[in-house]
This record gives C-alpha cells, structure tokens and sequence, in this order.
C-alpha cells in the first residue's frame, strides 16, 4: 500500500471519527454533520481504492462514478451500489439552506457509511 492510500484512508478514518463523535453528542446533536462526513468517508474509501487498484479518477463527489470506475477490478464491491444511492446526495443538500437531516436520516447514512468502509477495507485487505 503506498503513502498516497494511506493519506486517503487517513482522511477516511478522520470523517469516520468526527461523524461517531456527533452521532455520540449529547447535547445538540448536528445531524447534517453525521451526513456530511458519512458521504466523506465513503468517498474517501472509494478513492483509496481506486489509487490502489492504480485507477485514475476525476475530482468528483460523485460515488455511483468512483464506484463505476472501481468495477472492472472488483466486482464485489457493487453490494455497496445501493449505500452509495443514499449517501451520495449528502455531499451537498445538509451543507445549504433548504434541508435538515433529522435523526433518523443520520442513523441510515451513518449504517450506509459503515457498510461501504467495511467492503472498503476488506477490498484492501484491512481489518475492520
């Protein structure tokens, strides 16, 4: 696994902590918060494997196309096609006036996210 991987799984691992940590907040939860870093952690995980598999990729918040990309190399991964659906919008629409995520969207996009860093992981031969 070379250094640049390892800087995606970093930043992964980083949106990973900060959303259980407002998932865990006691008093004012930012539920848009657990969204926004769920959609970047899972994109983040994507592009790691992608750099690993030697994958070129545009600058993209895209996951359907990041996934798309990854295919050819990893098939498997397209359990994760229907986690993506969910999170893929939550780059954006919590991060402007309009929409709110309430609880229960936070709790799907937080097991979403877990799904996809889970396969993620397992794609680059990590424990989970």
């Amino acid at each position: 696994m070379n250094a640049i991987v390892k800087e995606w799984i970093a930043k992964a691992e980083g949106d990973a902590i900060c959303l259980e940590r407002e998932w865990r907040a006691r008093k004012n939860p930012v539920y848009d918060a657990v969204c926004f870093h769920a959609q970047q952690c899972a994109e983040k995980y994507l592009k790691a494997c992608l750099q690993e598999a030697g994958i070129e990729f545009d600058k993209t918040h895209k996951l359907l196309y990041l996934l798309a990309l990854l295919q050819p190399k990893n098939p498997t991964l397209a359990i994760v096609g229907e986690n993506l659906v969910q999170l893929d919008a939550y780059a954006v629409v919590f991060r402007y006036p309009g929409a709110t995520a309430d609880k229960t969207v936070a709790k799907m996009a937080r097991e979403n996210c877990h799904l996809v860093r889970k396969a993620c992981r397992a794609h680059l031969r990590m424990p989970e």
